[in-house]
């Protein structure tokens, strides 16, 4: 019996020896990575744990608050699963109210967007044919007005830390309770014999365009699409040569564009309204008669928040849970939003003291979290049962998502699940690191970064299954220069 309690007493030293060795190594690991000269003035938030325990196997300033750009939306998206569930959509009604066509919105934010029609093989503008198909089918040739109901959120589509300069990027589209297009269009001028021709895809006169394109024979093209007060007057300017594109513009009154959009359709297929495209809540009294109904899962939009970082996905959830929070599931704003996401921060643990809440996709610059909350959000997620749908989520290095073209070599590709973050002065990844000893779940924030940050980043990550895998002795690189990625 003292042999067997001598026995398992050496085990018991030996697991603490080679676990605080084990962790020693990453440190150094880490550390040399941290005093590369270009880190010297970064500020890091780094928290790494072994999943199968929640340890910590390193930690550095981990409790420090950081901006923590778009791993935002990895809280954001945790704590819609939570109020929504995984069973949840959402789901776009058309009808009639008498001869009035109505559409009401449910916040959805990717109906017609472009990645997710793919995924089910639709084409572009196959919400218009099925709308036009259903009305034909029913006989009705003539509807009056287009109302577009849109009291699933409030009427603050644009958050107000957002910088004023970039609300025409596509990152920061306004956000509406009835969304098409991720709330965007493309530009195309091009040169022919020296006059300059626009056009706007999708295809729509909804936008006043002011072309003040230059044509030119040589140096090539640039322009760019410039704002007013007027909402989607839009001045180009630039040069052109052959031809220019501006990609993702973002356009105003995103519900005003469905509803006009599908105005232009109707009326190509001889369904010609007879009055004016209007956004408002329908009347208590309407009559309204079902005609069809677009559903989309709470899982595409996790992937489309996640894994390629659509801003709008991430806002439009935050809305959601919002408006569910109320008995008529209505008017959801950012200011509940806010509430309900610390409150879920909270439940799980989470110190107040960890986190400030300001928008959901984190192109606010109010936003603070800590690597230590942003890690707690991961473990308790890894130990539900939403995490197979949560990881399916997460972009992955050397395969897909916003990691596609890091960790691409053989010992990394696919075992780098995560998010990334990405605005002036931030950069960011957290996520999971799948090795032959077991996940380990990181996360790490980089304030005040420069060119060379996300090296240093991508650089941790692949420590951390460096040192896990390593059967040989380990010690700090020889060099800081990364992999070409």
């Amino acid at each position: 019996m003292k042999n067997q309690t001598e026995q398992l007493f050496i085990a018991v030293l030996l697991s603490i020896f080679f676990a605080v060795g084990a962790q020693a190594d990453l440190a150094k690991r880490i550390d040399a990575i941290l005093a590369r000269p270009a880190n010297l003035k970064v500020h890091f938030s780094i928290h790494v744990i072994k999943a199968a325990t929640a340890g910590t196997v390193y930690q550095n300033r981990a409790g420090e608050l950081m901006i923590p750009a778009s791993n935002m939306k990895l809280v954001t998206t945790a704590a819609a699963l939570h109020y929504l569930g995984s069973d949840f959509e959402y789901k776009t009604r058309v009808g009639l109210c008498g001869d009035t066509l109505v559409v009401i919105g449910s916040g959805d934010p990717l109906l017609g967007d472009p990645i997710i029609d793919a995924k089910y093989n639709r084409k572009t503008g196959w919400i218009f044919e099925d709308i036009v198909r259903v009305l034909k089918r029913k006989g009705i040739s003539l509807v009056r007005d287009i109302v577009v109901d849109t009291s699933v959120f409030d009427d603050q589509r644009v958050h107000p830390n957002w910088p004023v300069d970039q609300l025409n990027r596509w990152y920061a589209a306004e956000v509406s309770g009835l969304n098409y297009n991720d709330n965007c269009v493309n530009i195309i001028a091009s040169n022919a014999a020296g006059r300059i021709t626009i056009l706007v895809e999708p295809q729509t006169a909804f936008l006043n365009i002011i072309n003040n394109i230059t044509p030119v024979s040589k140096g090539g093209s640039a322009i760019g699409a410039y704002r007013n007060r007027h909402p989607n007057k839009i001045t180009l300017k630039g040069k052109c040569q052959t031809q220019a594109t501006i990609s993702d513009l973002a356009i105003e009154r995103p519900a005003a564009f469905f509803g006009f959009m599908l105005a232009e359709n109707l009326a190509r297929a001889g369904i010609k309204p007879q009055g004016r495209v209007v956004e408002k809540n329908i009347a208590e009294d309407c009559d309204f008669k079902l005609l069809a109904e677009y559903t989309t899962p709470i899982s595409d939009c996790l992937e489309r928040s996640n894994k390629r970082s659509l801003g709008l996905v991430a806002e439009a959830l935050m809305k959601t849970i919002a408006a569910h929070s109320t008995q008529d599931k209505k008017n959801g704003g950012w200011k509940t939003g806010q509430e309900l996401v610390g409150k879920y921060l909270s439940d799980i643990g989470v110190d107040k003291s960890q986190f400030f809440i300001d928008d959901g996709s984190g192109l606010s610059r109010v936003n603070e979290l800590t690597a230590s909350a942003i890690t707690k959000v991961l473990i308790n997620l890894y130990r539900s049962e939403k995490w197979n749908m949560y990881r399916e989520s997460l972009a992955v290095g050397g395969v897909d998502g916003t990691i596609a073209d890091h960790f691409y070599r053989s010992e990394y590709k696919g075992r780098i699940l995560g998010k990334t973050g990405y605005i002036d002065g931030v950069r960011a990844l957290s996520g999971i690191c799948t090795t032959k000893k077991g996940d380990f779940i990181f996360s790490i924030l980089a304030n005040d970064a420069n060119g060379l940050t996300r090296l240093a980043i991508n650089d941790i990550a692949k420590a951390i299954i460096d040192d896990v895998e390593s059967d040989l002795p380990r010690k700090a690189p020889a060099t800081w220069y990364p992999e070409r990625n």
